[in-house]
């Protein structure tokens, strides 16, 4: 079966452009010319789509404003985003509001079809890993290492303090929650867990989850940080296991 694919891109000849050459790979492809109209096929008809290829200067609803209703409403399609705006910041910005990926125009069409592919993969994955949690507890996918914290060779599952994190799936489990996290999300948690106890620097951060290599504001990691809290600590104003380090980065310790 093809991949559905929507693109929302207010530049006609753009948007054509993309349709013609996605249809040309095998996609399925829809188009939409607004946020609002994307969010009206979304989460209002709850259309179904394997992605989202999102650009971020529309008209009204921008892509920013896009994704967060995405999220906001656990709606978690992979969105690929869009954009002539190729500041650090915003590439930031975009991950912070829940964009899976990041493409700067003018871009080459092979790169944009790997960047998409790519997030299909992750959709496959997701689908597969999924069925599989339900044929097989989660226990018994994870070697224990010590009482509170165990990791599969594969890294799939990490687990601490009672909680669970999927890699696979991109859910953080709980006893009595299940919170589904944006890969940009899992990538930062899963950079920090490799490095379980040892301090992670915020340039390690940005060159090695964003893949970002110029100088830019780091509040928008201190953002994501405070939002991990939320999810994996008890009392996120007294972190236990995702530490500040002042002046320098952050400690994860299980």
């Amino acid at each position: 079966m093809s991949s559905r694919v929507l693109v929302v891109e207010d530049e006609t000849h753009l948007a054509d452009g993309l349709k013609f050459n996605l249809e040309a790979e095998g996609y399925f492809v829809q188009v939409v010319g607004d946020g609002e109209s994307a969010i009206d096929r979304l989460l209002k008809t709850k259309e179904k789509f394997d992605a989202v290829v999102l650009d971020v200067m529309l008209p009204g609803i921008d892509g920013f404003g896009v994704a967060s209703a995405l999220r906001k409403a656990k709606n978690y399609v992979p969105v690929l985003m869009l954009t002539a705006r190729g500041r650090p910041e915003d590439v930031l910005e975009g991950f912070a509001a829940g964009a899976d990926d990041y493409l700067p125009k003018p871009f080459q069409l092979p790169i944009f079809l790997a960047r998409l592919q790519g997030l299909l993969r992750r959709t496959g994955w997701m689908s597969s890993g999924k069925k599989d949690s339900k044929e097989k507890p989660p226990g018994q996918k994870s070697a224990a290492s010590g009482k509170n914290a165990a990791q599969t060779s594969e890294e799939e599952l990490f687990t601490f303090d009672g909680k669970t994190l999927d890699f696979d799936t991109l859910e953080l489990r709980t006893a009595t929650n299940t919170v589904q996290l944006t890969l940009m999300e899992a990538k930062l948690l899963r950079h920090l867990i490799r490095q379980n106890g040892r301090t992670v620097s915020r340039k390690s951060i940005l060159e090695d989850v964003w893949d970002l290599r110029e100088d830019t504001d780091t509040r928008a990691i201190d953002n994501f940080v405070v939002r991990l809290r939320r999810y994996i600590e008890d009392k996120p104003a007294k972190p236990r296991h995702l530490l500040t380090v002042r002046g320098v980065g952050y400690r994860f310790v299980s």
